[in-house]
């Protein structure tokens, strides 16, 4: 025990590698080691431990002096532990834990872990809904545990929303920018964060209104002091390629009235609001709908 506490004095936790051992005599005292622990097999030690543990064998009061220590019990909880503080220090940086896939801190792949961990969080509130309608479930492999759930939320409580993470971290950059005093963002490219085009995601929430959830309108309209836009400010719907062929066979058709009599080229046909490339071949373009169609404008046209 008296290896451990210096350890963890030296290291701040108790992650002793496997094959660690005190330093030798002559380099014991040198690297802060009381001579009598030289050569003594820390990792082996924390090993049995752990396994004594897991068995159930060991005293609740020697538990909680490893703890206190900064015990972790298993290679998963190690694991856990790292990629938590890998994610607590990217939140610092950033002012919140809305990380794109591709967010790293200190070589850890932040971005990822977050992604997988918000899978687990919610096949956790799954497995809940289902329990608490009384429906039978599976499995509850993969799912998130409460105290882990709960120590995300402590580093921020909207860390797992329930629409895409893209559009909860634009909100968050919104509300930082209002913060600061500044004016909301209303023109794509006048204000980025995070990477984040603020004015961009903005004008789509505000044109896109009627595809967010009541909740999403509620925290636009009240927090941010977006509102919808009006019919004049949305844009002009595209036109689907049916309608475009629609109005070029109209114009065709009207072309060949007005002015052309008769249609009687192969290869590329000019209309004065139309050009369509047709295929090479005797009477390839009649087998075609689009020659077939303009066959009925000219039936000179093949």
């Amino acid at each position: 025990m008296e290896a451990a506490v210096i350890y963890a004095r030296m290291h701040g936790d108790l992650r002793v590698p496997f094959v660690f051992r005190v330093p030798a005599a002559e380099d014991a005292e040198a690297a802060g080691w009381p001579a009598s622990l030289a050569g003594f097999p820390l990792g082996q030690w924390t090993a049995d431990a752990r396994r004594f543990y897991n068995r159930g064998d060991m005293e609740p009061e020697r538990v909680a002096q490893l703890e206190k220590l900064g015990m972790v019990w298993s290679h998963a909880d190690t694991a856990w532990a790292e990629a938590l503080a890998a994610a607590r220090g990217w939140a610092a940086q950033h002012g919140h834990l809305l990380a794109p896939l591709d967010a790293a801190y200190q070589g850890a792949a932040v971005g990822i872990w977050l992604k997988n961990a918000r899978a687990a969080a919610r096949k956790a509130q799954d497995i809940e809904q289902r329990r608490a309608e009384g429906l039978p479930v599976e499995s509850s492999a993969g799912a998130m545990t409460r105290a882990r759930r709960e120590q995300l939320e402590e580093i921020d409580p909207s860390w797992c929303p329930v629409w895409p993470v893209t559009w909860q971290r634009c909100f968050h950059l919104v509300r930082q920018h209002l913060d600061t005093g500044q004016a909301l963002p209303t023109t794509a490219g006048e204000v980025v964060r995070q990477g984040e085009d603020l004015g961009r995601w903005v004008t789509s929430v505000r044109v896109g209104w009627h595809q967010l959830t009541a909740v999403q309108q509620w925290m636009c309209e009240q927090i941010l002091g977006i509102e919808p836009a009006s019919e004049d400010e949305k844009p002009k719907p595209r036109t689907s390629q049916a309608d475009k062929w629609a109005m070029h066979y109209a114009a065709a058709a009207l072309s060949t009235v007005t002015h052309f009599p008769t249609i009687y080229m192969i290869g590329v046909t000019h209309f004065p609001t139309l050009t369509v490339t047709l295929p090479h071949g005797d009477g390839g373009c009649e087998c075609t709908p689009t020659g077939r169609a303009l066959t009925r404008c000219s039936p000179m046209f093949i």
